[in-house]
């Protein structure tokens, strides 16, 4: 600057970004920190050299702000009349469009949200309004990011505040939803027992059929065990035929081992009191005659 110039300092915080502007024209956008501006000259009509640029530097706020949009009264789909209130949170991410694309950035901001909020109750019934409360706010909230793009400004979040309802409304609707929870609860209720039976049914299903497994192996097992009785006993049958065939065949070769056993049966029997023997006399058998 040249010497003798009187200047002022402009401090610029963190949370602030300066506009400088020479003669009404931007040249730069200024960060946080000291500058020193030339103080704007008197007027003198005489000075045609070396005249002082008029400097302006305009701040702006760069911090997270909330903008309330209160009371708006709007008319539904189904034609019920409510009132909303709106937060937008917002945050400036470019200085030079927040100043240059539009007049006040807020006051478009406050218009973009007003209006979203205008377009989203207007396609909704009461009802959805009362169920889906996020619906609104994410119209909102998808609608006035687009828009602010274009001068320079990040949307946050955008929540509905308050829902208020003419009249006795909001009681009506709050025993309608009341009574709808109560319906959904019976149904949720009804599903529930009904996979309870359908569980407990293919339970007794599986019962009975690892019973029935279990059964059909018991069957088979003593089917196995009576068919090897009847096999062992089938072989002591027929060794004990065998062993008879063998002894009819010693006692028709040697006479004595049959007399043998009938001399030890009577034997045996004699021992036994109650024991009857008879004796069969031939009397046809003819007597040898002495010579």
């Amino acid at each position: 600057m040249a010497k003798n110039m009187q200047t002022e300092v402009v401090i610029i915080k963190d949370t602030h970004r300066g506009l400088w502007y020479e003669d009404g024209k931007l040249l730069r956008v200024l960060e946080a920190g000291r500058y020193e501006k030339p103080k704007a000259p008197k007027y003198n009509p005489f000075d045609i050299f070396g005249r002082t640029p008029n400097v302006e530097i305009a701040l702006v706020d760069m911090r997270e702000r909330d903008l309330t949009i209160k009371g708006q009264e709007i008319l539904t789909s189904d034609k019920v009349a409510i009132r909303v209130s709106i937060i937008v949170r917002f945050q400036v991410e470019d200085p030079r469009l927040a100043k240059h694309a539009v007049e006040d950035y807020e006051s478009r901001l406050y218009t973009d949200a007003q209006l979203a909020a205008r377009r989203s109750l207007a396609s909704m019934k009461l009802e959805t309004i009362l169920t889906n409360r996020n619906q609104l706010s994410e119209d909102i909230l998808a609608e006035v990011t687009e828009s602010a793009v274009g001068y320079g400004v990040k949307i946050i979040r955008a929540d509905v505040k308050d829902l208020i309802f003419p009249g006795n409304l909001e009681q009506i609707m709050n025993r309608v939803l009341t009574a709808e929870r109560l319906a959904e609860a019976q149904l949720i209720e009804a599903r529930s027992q009904a996979e309870i039976k359908l569980v407990d049914a293919q339970a007794r299903a599986e019962i009975q059929r690892i019973q029935a497994t279990a059964d059909n192996e018991e069957r088979q097992r003593t089917a196995e065990v009576e068919a090897e009785m009847a096999r062992i006993a089938t072989e002591a049958e027929i060794r004990d035929l065998k062993e008879r065939e063998q002894a009819a065949q010693a006692y028709t070769q040697h006479p004595a081992l049959l007399r043998l056993l009938e001399l030890q049966t009577l034997r045996d029997l004699s021992h036994n009191a109650s024991a009857r023997i008879y004796v069969s006399f031939d009397r046809d058998t003819p007597t040898k005659d002495n010579d």
